[in-house]
C-alpha cells in the first residue's frame, strides 16, 4: 500500500526507487492527460467560438425579449384588458344582487358590454392570454347558467382555469349545475366529485359534497352517497349541508336495505 512520502524523500532502497519513480510517472501522466484535455477543448471553443456566440447571443435574445415583452406589452395589456373588465363586472354583481326581473337584461349587458365599454365575451376575444380574459370566462359562464343557457355555461365555465380556494371549485360545480340541468346526472356527479376535492375548504367542500350525494342517489348509488353524507357529519359539521345531511342519509341508507 502506497504511503504518504514528504517533498524531497528519498528512497531507502531498490523498491523504494521503483515506486517513487512508478509514482512520479503515474503523476505526469495524469497531467498530461489533462493538459491534452485542455488543448482539445480550447481548440474546440477556438473552432466553433463563432457558433457559440450565436447561441449565447439567441439565448441572451430570448431572456431580453420575455422581459421586454412583459414589461412593455403583457402589462399595459393586462391594466387595459382590467379597465375594460371593471363594467362589466358591475352589470354581472347587479344581476346576481338586483331585481330578479331584469337580470337577464344585465347578464346580456355583461356578456356583450355597455356604456362603451366590453362585455365578457369581448375581453375574451381581445385580450387573450390575459387574467382578465381568464376570469371574463367564469363571469360569462356564469352569466349563462343564470340565463338558462347551459351549453354555453359549459363551455366558457370549461375555458376558466384556476388555483384559487374558491374560484376553482366554484367553476366545477357551475358544471356540474348545468350539466344537471340539461339532465346528464353521470357527468353532473363527475364535476360535483371533482369540485369538492378540489380544493378542502369549509364552504365549497361541503356544498359539493352534499351536491355529489344527492346525485348519486338520483343516479341509484346510494353506496357513494352514504359515504359523502357521513363525511360532512364528520368533518364540516359546523357547515350549512351537514344540517340537510341526515335527511339525506337516512334515503341513502334506507335505498341499501
Amino acid at each position: 500500500m502506497a504511503t504518504y512520502k514528504k517533498r524531497g524523500y528519498k528512497p531507502k532502497n531498490k523498491a523504494e526507487e521503483v515506486e517513487q519513480l512508478e509514482d512520479n510517472s503515474t503523476t505526469a501522466e495524469v497531467f498530461n492527460t489533462l493538459d491534452e484535455g485542455a488543448s482539445r477543448t480550447e481548440e474546440w471553443v477556438a473552432a466553433n467560438q463563432k457558433y457559440i456566440f450565436i447561441i449565447v447571443g439567441a439565448i441572451a435574445a430570448v431572456v431580453l425579449g420575455y422581459l421586454g415583452y412583459q414589461k412593455y406589452i403583457q402589462e399595459p395589456k393586462e391594466l387595459e384588458a382590467s379597465n375594460e373588465m371593471f363594467k362589466a363586472q358591475q352589470y354581472f354583481d347587479n344581476a346576481v344582487n338586483g331585481n330578479t326581473t331584469i337580470s337577464d337584461s344585465l347578464y346580456t349587458l355583461a356578456l356583450n358590454g355597455g356604456e362603451g365599454k366590453y362585455g365578457f365575451l369581448e375581453i375574451i376575444e381581445n385580450y387573450g392570454g390575459t387574467k382578465a380574459a381568464n376570469l371574463s370566462n367564469y363571469y360569462a359562464g356564469f352569466s349563462y347558467l343564470n340565463m338558462k343557457k347551459y351549453q354555453e355555461a359549459i363551455d366558457y365555465l370549461d375555458k376558466f382555469k384556476s388555483d384559487d380556494e374558491m374560484l376553482g371549485p366554484l367553476a366545477l360545480g357551475g358544471i356540474g349545475d348545468a350539466f344537471a340541468q340539461l339532465d346528464q346526472m353521470g357527468e353532473a356527479l363527475s364535476y360535483y366529485e371533482r369540485a369538492a376535492k378540489a380544493k378542502n375548504n369549509e364552504f365549497t367542500t361541503p356544498k359539493f359534497l352534499l351536491k355529489s350525494a344527492i346525485t348519486a342517489i338520483s343516479l341509484g348509488k346510494p353506496e357513494i352517497a352514504v359515504t359523502y353524507l357521513e363525511r360532512i357529519k364528520e368533518e364540516f359539521s359546523k357547515s350549512a349541508e351537514a344540517n340537510q345531511a341526515d335527511v339525506h342519509l337516512g334515503r341513502a341508507q334506507g335505498m341499501l336495505k
